[in-house]
């Protein structure tokens, strides 16, 4: 399949640097770090009457900083900006995840596939409850009082599936649909333009960009749902702290600059793997070494005549999934590469490959998993063609 163009919206690198400029702040150019706790009262008390009187989108003043503090501020304001919406922190990925259940009180949930950690979250919510949750899978009967969540591109392959698609069914019937775009961050698809209610990212991969924090993040389509969900996380208190705060107020000041090139140059190692899948040679990769390889821009059109570029007008996601033909390569490659580091996460300015098994069990035992960061393509193309070769001759030793 050939490289399709595609309509590219541009994510400003105005608004990243310049989204937060009314949240009152200091002479300093650079952010500081904000380390207290909790802030001097205003005398006297009566005028201004704590949580009362306080505005947790806009304050002009900070009373603990389990409710607002300035960074976490300043990034929640470029966050809503950029996702079309309004943007809540969180102290991980599956922090937030749990939140947006607890917000969205679903009488059952619709999920297939996707990242095994948001199904543990689904089995510590209803633990929580003291209670099973029925579940069923996103493509059965919808029933009003129904959440919908579904990941796209969904972990690990990086296929994507059509919001707008399960956005009319389960609004047909009432329901609600969670969407974790955390393999799609902005610029590469805009979730609420094709129906979504809340949306999801582990703020941990692209918005954090470089493998030094844990966040999570939740974008509601109104003020009004903000201040619900700001309440709730006031009391589940599973807000960032500071340090983390402000190590993603400075990552997502060059989000426009990584998130494009990451996305072209996995783009242009996808289609080359992907003409050696089947088990063929191709440009330096030798015969018998891939099965599959799986990326939203190798998908083309489904049953209904939809395709992924509708939806990822921006870009084609970075990180994505490819079948190796035994369990042995898929264990070698990863530690045979120079640029490529074998860990898990994904989405950070360093390449990063694993044999998904090592983090999800249930993963194939052959399925290796690729997040492409910010290297030259040539020199990631080398690296692979390198290590294929040398896991051919490590495997002929074994």
């Amino acid at each position: 399949m050939s490289l399709k163009e595609t309509k590219k919206p541009t994510l400003s690198g105005t608004d990243l640097l310049h989204a937060d400029e009314d949240v009152p702040k200091g002479l300093e150019v650079s952010p500081s770090i904000s380390v207290t706790t909790t802030f001097r009262a205003p005398r006297p008390w009566s005028e201004n009457d704590g949580l009362k009187d306080m505005d947790p989108w806009n304050p002009d003043r900070h009373v603990y900083s389990r409710y607002t503090q300035d960074v976490s501020t300043r990034v929640e304001r470029i966050l809503s900006k950029i996702n079309q919406g309004y943007a809540l922190t969180y102290a991980s990925g599956l922090a937030s995840a749990y939140a947006g259940l607890v917000f969205l009180n679903p009488k059952r949930i619709a999920i297939t596939g996707g990242y095994h950690g948001c199904h543990m979250v689904i089995e510590m919510y209803q633990r929580s409850r003291n209670e099973t949750i029925p579940l069923i899978g996103i493509d059965d009967e919808f029933q009003p009082g129904d959440v919908c969540w579904i990941e796209t591109p969904e972990n690990p392959k990086g296929e994507s599936k059509s919001i707008q698609y399960y956005a009319d069914r389960i609004h047909a019937v009432g329901g609600k649909l969670f969407v974790d775009a955390t393999f799609g961050p902005p610029p590469l698809q805009y979730p609420f333009k094709w129906g979504a209610d809340l949306i999801m990212h582990s703020g941990t991969k692209y918005f954090g960009g470089h493998s030094d924090l844990l966040c999570g993040v939740l974008v509601t389509k109104t003020r009004e749902e903000w201040n619900q969900i700001w309440y709730m996380r006031t009391f589940l208190g599973s807000m960032m702290g500071s340090l983390e705060a402000w190590l993603l107020l400075r990552s997502l000041r060059t989000l426009h600059l990584r998130v494009p090139r990451q996305s072209e140059t996995a783009t242009k190692l996808a289609h080359w793997l992907h003409k050696a899948s089947n088990g063929k040679a191709a440009e330096g990769i030798p015969a018998g070494l891939i099965d599959t390889v799986w990326h939203s821009s190798l998908q083309g059109k489904d049953a209904r005549g939809w395709e992924p570029s509708q939806q990822m007008e921006g870009g084609w996601n970075a990180t994505f999934g490819i079948l190796m033909t035994s369990t042995e390569y898929a264990s070698l490659l990863p530690h045979n590469l120079k640029y490529f580091i074998p860990a898990t996460s994904l989405g950070g300015v360093e390449s990063l490959i694993e044999q998904r098994v090592a983090s999800d069990a249930g993963a194939d035992p052959r399925l290796v998993r690729i997040s492409v960061g910010v290297e030259d393509f040539e020199d990631l193309k080398a690296d692979l063609t390198r290590a294929f070769q040398e896991i051919l001759q490590v495997r002929a030793k074994l």
